[in-house]
C-alpha cells in the first residue's frame, strides 16, 4: 500500500480524531492533547487509547508535537488531507448570501471598478481570520467615452468609460490659464478618434493623428489631450490593481516571536507586491476555488501563510481578475472557501451585466 493509500485507509475512529485535532487548532491555534481529545469525542475513549492513535497519526505525518509537551498539530500535510478528505463544507446560509448580494450590488452600482474590488475584498476580510486579497488584471477593454471635467483652477478630471461600463478616473494637472471650452475640445476630439478602441490601439491612432491634431487644435488642448492620455497608458501597472483590506485580523493571537517574523514577511510582500502577478496564475488553471498551505503557496512561502483563491470572469469568460483570502495556516477553511466561491460568482455576474 502507498503513502497516500494508507492516508484514505484511516478507520472511522482515526479519522474522528484526526478532525478533532484539527478543528480544534482551527479554532484555538494551540496543541491540543489526549485529554481534551477523550472529551469531545462522540464515543467513549480513554485519553491512552488516543494516545494511541495519535502516535499513528504522527507516524503518517499528519500531526507532529511542537515541543515536549502532549499536545499535537496538524502538519501541512494533515491540513491538506483534511481539506481535501476529511473536511466538511456548508453552504453559505441564504441570509448571508442576500447580505453579500446587497453589498457587492450597492458598489456595483457606483460604476468604479476600484469601489467594487474594494467592498469585495473587505467582505471577505470580515468573513475569515485572514485578510482579503482581490487582485483585477489589467485590462484592455474598448472605449466607449472620454471626458474631461475641471474640478479646479489647475487640475482635471480625466472619466474613461469602456464599453463593458466600468468607469475610471484620473485627476491631471492643466495650465491655470486653460479655458475650459478647450477641455470640451479635448473630449470631443477624443471621442471621435478613440471611440471602439483599445487604449494600445488608441495610442497608435493618436501618434498617427500628431500632425493633423496639431493643426485641428491649439497647442493648450492638444496638452491637455496629452496628458490625460498619459495617465492611462503610462507606467507599469502589469500585476494590475491590488486591494488588500483586514491586515489587522493578521495580528491577532499572535504571541510567538517566529510568528511575527512571519507576519512581517507577509506584509512586505504585500506592500510591494513581489511576484503578485502571479496571483492570477494561481487561479486561472482550475476552475472554482484553489486552497494554497504553507510551502504550497510559492507567492508568500517565506510568510508561512494560506491562501484561498478563486478567479472571476469577463462577458467573454476570459479569467480577469482573482479574489480570495491570506491568513494563518489555522484559517476557517469551512467558511472561508464557500464564501471566497460565492464572491467571485457574484464578481463575475456582475461584469457579466
Amino acid at each position: 500500500m502507498s503513502f497516500s493509500d494508507s492516508l484514505y485507509a484511516l478507520d472511522d475512529r482515526s479519522r474522528e480524531i484526526f478532525r478533532r485535532i484539527v478543528e480544534t487548532y482551527l479554532e484555538t491555534g494551540t496543541p491540543v492533547g489526549s485529554r481534551n481529545v477523550s472529551r469531545i469525542l462522540a464515543a467513549a475513549l480513554s485519553p491512552a487509547s488516543v494516545r494511541n492513535v495519535m502516535a499513528d497519526l504522527e507516524e503518517l505525518g499528519l500531526i507532529y508535537a511542537p515541543h515536549t509537551s502532549a499536545g499535537r498539530l496538524p502538519t501541512e500535510l494533515g491540513l491538506r488531507f483534511f481539506i481535501d478528505s476529511v473536511m466538511e463544507v456548508s453552504d453559505l446560509a441564504e441570509e448571508e448570501r442576500r447580505r453579500m448580494d446587497a453589498e457587492v450590488k450597492a458598489a456595483g452600482e457606483s460604476r468604479s471598478m476600484e469601489g467594487l474590488l474594494t467592498e469585495a475584498s473587505q467582505m471577505l476580510s470580515a468573513m475569515s481570520r485572514g485578510a482579503g486579497v482581490v487582485l483585477a488584471a489589467k485590462t484592455e477593454g474598448r472605449l466607449k467615452h472620454i471626458e474631461f471635467l475641471r474640478i479646479e483652477r489647475t487640475r482635471a478630471l480625466v472619466v474613461l468609460v469602456s464599453e463593458s461600463g466600468t468607469v475610471e478616473n484620473r485627476v491631471i494637472e492643466v495650465p491655470r490659464d486653460l479655458p475650459t471650452s478647450a477641455l470640451t475640445t479635448a473630449s470631443n476630439y477624443l471621442n471621435a478618434h478613440i471611440v471602439g478602441r483599445t487604449l494600445a490601439e488608441a495610442r497608435v491612432e493618436l501618434e498617427r493623428l500628431s500632425d493633423e491634431r496639431r493643426r485641428e487644435i491649439d497647442a493648450l488642448t492638444d496638452k491637455v489631450i496629452a496628458a490625460g492620455f498619459a495617465t492611462w497608458s503610462g507606467g507599469d501597472d502589469r500585476a494590475g490593481t491590488l486591494i488588500v483590506r483586514g491586515v489587522s485580523n493578521l495580528l491577532e493571537d499572535i504571541t510567538a516571536a517566529e510568528d511575527i517574523e512571519r507576519l512581517r514577511l507577509l506584509f512586505n510582500d504585500l506592500e510591494t507586491k513581489t511576484d503578485i502577478i502571479q496571483l492570477l496564475g494561481l487561479a486561472e488553471h482550475g476552475e472554482g476555488v484553489r486552497i494554497f498551505i504553507g510551502s504550497e503557496n510559492k507567492l508568500f512561502s517565506l510568510s508561512g501563510s494560506s491562501l484561498v483563491v478563486a478567479p472571476f470572469r469577463d462577458t467573454s469568460d476570459r479569467v480577469v481578475g482573482v479574489l480570495g483570502v491570506i491568513g494563518p495556516t489555522r484559517l476557517n477553511y469551512a467558511r472561508v472557501v464557500p464564501a471566497v466561491n460565492y464572491t467571485a460568482q457574484l464578481m463575475t455576474q456582475l461584469l457579466g451585466r
